[in-house]
């Protein structure tokens, strides 16, 4: 046996973040907007205990458009996670492209999600995505991951097929840990 295959590998719940984890302004960059869902922390947390990995998967292309910069979303991305509470999210992962860019990493691509499974040794196969819109249930489906669409933010269920859909966060949480066993 190679070292390789002696590793453990974990499974991983791939999350939006805007419409997600907290309500969807249009390109935030203020973390004094930052508005976490209610249930939300709760939800992550029992994952966690679970033994899941918990990432954020978030395209930005405020970013690219020259809305903010990446130190503006920086600080957006340290205010979710001290709302959300210490240690629940793993990593961050965030394209600043900006629709219609030539883009490995912006949603619907898988890239982000690989590179997380890469860094943090991931079994993709007990891995799950949630998020709002088609492009995060497209973004799950592409990397090979269980998916589920919330309703908190654009639910554009008539574009995707997600392998589940839920009301919000916390719902998807108990979906992901039922199936999970």
């Amino acid at each position: 046996m190679t070292r390789a295959s002696l590793e453990l590998r974990y499974p991983a719940v791939f999350l939006d973040r805007d419409g997600t984890i907290m309500r969807d302004v249009d390109f935030c960059s203020d973390p004094e907007a930052v508005e976490i869902f209610e249930g939300a922390a709760g939800a992550l947390q029992r994952l966690k205990e679970a033994g899941f990995k918990l990432f954020v998967i978030t395209n930005q292309s405020g970013i690219g458009r020259g809305y903010f910069s990446e130190t503006e979303y920086r600080a957006v991305e340290k205010e979710v996670e001290r709302k959300l509470g210490p240690n629940l999210i793993d990593a961050t992962y965030f394209s600043p492209d900006k629709p219609g860019d030539e883009s490995r990493r912006r949603k619907p691509a898988p890239e982000m999600v690989f590179e997380a499974a890469r860094e943090h040794n991931v079994d993709l196969s007990r891995s799950f995505f949630v998020g709002d819109k088609a492009i995060d249930v497209e973004c799950g489906q592409n990397a090979g991951v269980r998916t589920v669409l919330v309703r908190t933010g654009y639910a554009e269920t008539s574009r995707c097929s997600p392998t589940w859909t839920a009301d919000n966060l916390a719902a998807a949480a108990e979906i992901i840990l039922r199936e999970a066993k």
